[in-house]
């Protein structure tokens, strides 16, 4: 029987994994115990997340509200991705990735914009949520229930602060014990299975099954089960972030998306909290030097803040072979890594956390039937994020820089993704592209990221029918908006109303 379960590792990743765990097996005669290095810090920049966190934090039955203001929490409604295409072309140019289906209003929507003029970008066209962004509205009302929104939204967060909350939750409401220890060694029976975490004391600690949080090392995973690392660098090819944490008025009007911007050698995040903002430069080190990438973050935030000394943080592109292994699961950074241009770090863990919680063995003899769905699930993720993500670089019209030329070389594909784009510039995806239900990146992400950038199918005019439905639905969405830029507060100031009254509970 499995009785007792050791989270290996804090930060996010534990925690988040802790709740859900914990969630799932409240009432049962296991136990979880996180164990946490006290000398190793967590990575503490993954501070954006996807709309699919909130069922998450539902779940566990946190209050919106009390996370809103524990965690320095900003809404998220979108990512604006300034500059993806050649400036000489299009002059300064950015496009929305939206948190709202692109099919709200209906289909013709999109057959219209895509048989028009095209004088409107193609989230203005489609959504009610661009022009609110640009606006800088919040996604929902002092008024409106926690975890519902007029639009959909996300958060931005201050990662420490959200580690610690959760851990606080996990403790209080699941019973998660937590115990300082760090973790150098392990023990195996003959048929490979780990019985015991042994720390720096010589202390061995029994538990039935691992998960492994530990972070880039893999520490359980990696280094002492010796699962392999699959590299990916040969299709992404940044490989550095340098980060700066730069103050911000308590007036400064706080955008509710975060910012994306690229650069010769890659691109630049830019989040806003209520008191800071955190600015991380991605870039290729085979294209730029650590020198160029510090002047030119530095130039980014207009030479205001060149006292500040930028954090590097390596980026090791690709995932682990396979995530479960035995009794042992790699959560998080363990079991692999993209850079942050979709939030991906969260939402593969939230991901992960939810599926092992969802059919945890009871059993010893149970692991090898779960583990090869797991396993095959969590790399249809991985496989899939990496083609989200490269799809990007690949078609961008930039030229301006070998970075950007050497994205473009077919050879930096996936068998899948170079199928796809080749069949993307004569059809418009449909649903049927994406015929697994664990696609986290699908139908209307696609469309955003292609259309947004001009990756555009051949099209045919429209039929008159089409062409009365998709005016109806422009009307439609003309009032909505209208409505909209009436009822929404400003962002900063619904922030500034939660930390004063509060919102209300479902």
């Amino acid at each position: 029987m499995i009785k007792k379960i050791a989270i290996v590792g804090g930060g996010t990743a534990g925690w988040l994994t802790a709740n859900h765990l914990g969630q799932s097996l409240l009432g049962t005669d296991i136990e979880i115990t996180l164990v946490e290095s006290p000398t190793i810090p967590s990575i503490g920049v993954g501070e954006g997340t996807v709309p699919s966190i909130r069922n998450s934090l539902q779940k566990f039955g946190i209050s919106e509200t009390d996370f809103i203001r524990e965690c320095d929490v900003t809404f998220k409604q979108s990512i604006k991705f300034v500059n993806w295409l050649d400036k000489h072309k299009h002059g300064e140019n950015f496009y929305h990735h939206l948190f709202d289906h692109p099919h709200i209003f209906g289909e013709e929507l999109t057959d219209q914009w895509l048989s028009s003029d095209r004088h409107q970008q193609y989230a203005d066209n489609v959504s009610k949520q661009a022009i609110c962004c640009e606006k800088m509205r919040a996604p929902k009302s002092i008024s409106t229930p926690e975890f519902v929104g007029l639009n959909g939204y996300a958060y931005h967060f201050d990662a420490k602060k959200f580690a610690s909350f959760l851990m606080n939750h996990a403790q209080k409401t699941f019973a998660i014990q937590h115990l300082y220890a760090e973790i150098i060694d392990v023990n195996c029976d003959q048929d490979g299975f780990v019985t015991h975490l042994i720390d720096n004391e010589k202390n061995e600690l029994s538990f039935d099954f691992i998960i492994d949080c530990s972070g880039f090392s893999a520490a359980i995973l990696g280094e002492k089960l010796n699962v392999d690392f699959i590299d990916r660098s040969n299709e992404l090819l940044t490989d550095t972030a340098i980060t700066l944490q730069v103050p911000t008025s308590v007036d400064d009007e706080i955008p509710p998306y975060t910012i994306a911007t690229a650069h010769q050698a890659g691109w630049i995040w830019d989040i806003a909290l209520t008191e800071r903002r955190g600015v991380g430069f991605v870039y290729s080190s085979k294209h730029m030097s650590e020198e160029q990438a510090k002047k030119k973050l530095h130039h980014y935030l207009g030479n205001k803040f060149t006292h500040l000394k930028p954090r590097k943080i390596p980026i090791k592109v690709g995932r682990r072979e396979k995530f479960w292994h035995k009794n042992c699961v790699a959560i998080g950074l363990s079991q692999g890594f993209v850079e942050p241009l979709e939030a991906t770090a969260i939402l593969i863990t939230d991901f992960s956390g939810n599926l092992l919680s969802k059919r945890f063995p009871r059993n010893k003899e149970d692991i090898d039937i779960i583990a090869t769905d797991f396993n095959k699930q969590v790399e249809y993720v991985w496989d899939s994020t990496f083609d989200f993500i490269k799809l990007h670089y690949f078609i961008s019209d930039r030229d301006d820089s070998l970075f950007w030329v050497d994205n473009k070389q077919p050879s930096t594909l996936s068998e899948k993704l170079k199928s796809n784009v080749l069949k993307w510039q004569s059809f418009s995806p449909i649903r049927e592209d994406f015929d697994s239900k664990f696609d986290l990146f699908d139908l209307e992400n696609y469309l955003y990221v292609l259309f947004g950038m001009n990756y555009l199918p051949k099209t045919e005019q429209l039929s008159e029918q089409a062409s009365l439905l998709a005016q109806q639905q422009v009307d439609l969405k003309k009032r909505r908006v209208e409505q909209l830029l009436i009822e929404l507060p400003s962002h900063r100031g619904l922030i500034n109303k939660i930390a004063k009254f509060g919102l209300q509970k479902l």
